[in-house]
C-alpha cells in the first residue's frame, strides 16, 4: 500500500493549521476542539514550518507548569519535520516513525504539503490489508 491510498481513505478536509506565533493555549484549543493529536505550523496551509503535538505541551507543562501557554508555537514545535510523498510505500513510512519515535507525517507534493498521515492511519490501513489477504487465502483453501 502506498500513501497516497491511506490519504484517499481518509477523506478529511486537509491538514490543520496554526500560523507562527500563535499561542500554544490557542494551539492546544485547536487539538482539543478537532480532537487531533498534533497541529502543522505554517504560513499559508501550505509549508510546514513545524508541529506542535500534545506531546510536546505536556513535556512543557511538566518542566514549566502552565505558564508555557502564553508562549508561541515557535518555541515549542518540532522544527525538523520528517515528510513523505504520496508514492512512498506505507510500510516504509511506518518504519520511519517508529524509529523516529513520532506519530504525525506531512504528505508533500511537489514543495506543498496535501495531507498529513499519522501512525494510526498506517496501523489501520496495513491491518486492512491483512485482513483481505487472509479472506483470499481461506478463500483458495476452502476452494472458492
Amino acid at each position: 500500500m502506498i500513501v497516497q491510498q491511506i490519504l484517499k481513505s481518509k477523506g478529511t478536509e486537509g491538514v490543520i493549521t496554526v500560523a507562527l506565533g500563535t499561542s500554544v493555549e490557542a494551539a492546544a484549543a485547536v487539538l482539543s476542539e478537532k480532537r487531533i493529536g498534533s497541529v502543522v505550523i505554517s504560513s499559508d496551509g501550505s509549508d510546514c514550518a513545524g508541529i506542535l503535538s500534545e506531546r510536546d505541551i505536556v513535556r512543557e507543562l511538566g518542566k514549566r507548569g502552565p505558564g508555557c501557554m502564553a508562549d508561541t508555537v515557535d518555541d515549542m514545535m518540532t522544527k525538523v519535520i520528517e515528510t513523505c510523498t504520496q508514492s512512498d510505500d506505507a510500510e516504509a513510512v511506518l518504519e520511519r516513525m517508529t524509529e523516529g519515535r513520532f506519530r504525525h507525517m506531512p504528505v508533500i507534493s511537489e514543495g506543498t504539503m496535501i495531507g498529513i498521515i499519522t501512525l494510526g492511519d498506517v496501523v489501520k490501513a496495513r491491518l486492512s490489508e491483512l485482513a483481505m489477504e487472509k479472506d483470499a487465502l481461506e478463500g483458495m483453501i476452502m476452494g472458492h
